[in-house]
């Protein structure tokens, strides 16, 4: 949505940042249309226009407001660009790649440097000096570059490195750097990643082995899902 329409945007943050009643916003389950000189009202759920948008509910609101503009709402463009696109290629020959790896087909293996996503990194929790940051650099430069993607598009939801490399990384904030936190909980627990902010939630491990171990399942088994926080 940021991309999309960066205003609205803004304006969305400002409902789930802020008490509906503080910013004086009434909000029902519906969406205003305004196309071709009309305006007409649509219900985002049944009969949506007469259920009042709550703090309980204002989430679920965001979230359906934001599929139908992205979605719905240009459902007959995403059918003509489909229809010209199954022209070039037929559907039976990308079924079979999820939408991660059709991406990494039509955009091919990225070229990561890792040296330069380590000197742009933040820490939260760690510090650069700690054992275990050292381990995890060691790592990462260990990877093969199939692995290196994987955990690219693990960490930040795309394998795609910025042009100007990663000082200029994007975010759900705009240009955000890839950052490292220590995560709670018990030791040697999963790693998880927060694809909107490029974070990566990192545990205690006891030794660099096990932390390879944790890394390699996650990027394999964990990057079908992004945490949003």
């Amino acid at each position: 949505m940021q991309a999309i329409d960066p205003d609205y945007y803004k304006n969305l943050k400002l409902i789930l940042e802020h008490k509906l009643d503080d910013i004086g916003v009434e909000l029902t389950f519906s969406t205003e249309d305004h196309s071709f000189g009309r305006s007409q009202t649509i219900d985002l759920i049944e009969n949506g226009r007469n259920i009042v948008v709550t703090e309980k509910t204002k989430e679920k609101y965001v979230s359906l407001v934001c599929q139908h503009r992205m979605t719905t709402a240009i459902q007959s463009q995403i059918k003509a660009y489909l229809e010209g696109f199954h022209e070039l290629v037929k559907p039976e020959l990308i079924s079979i790649f999820t939408a991660k790896e059709l991406e990494l087909l039509i955009s091919g293996m990225p070229d990561i440097d890792i040296d330069d996503l380590k000197k742009n990194t933040d820490y939260q929790g760690w510090k650069a000096t700690d054992k275990e940051i050292g381990w995890f650099w060691s790592i990462m430069f260990s990877l093969c570059r199939s692995e290196k993607a994987a955990f690219l598009q693990f960490a930040t939801g795309s394998s795609k490195v910025p042009l100007a490399g990663f000082a200029e990384l994007q975010g759900m904030r705009g240009t955000q750097k890839f950052s490292i936190h220590k995560a709670g909980g018990s030791s040697g627990a999963l790693m998880s990643a927060h694809t909107c902010f490029n974070a990566l939630d990192l545990p205690v491990y006891k030794s660099e082995e096990e932390m390879k171990e944790k890394l390699l399942y996650a990027i394999s088994e964990g990057g079908g899902g992004f945490l949003f926080a």
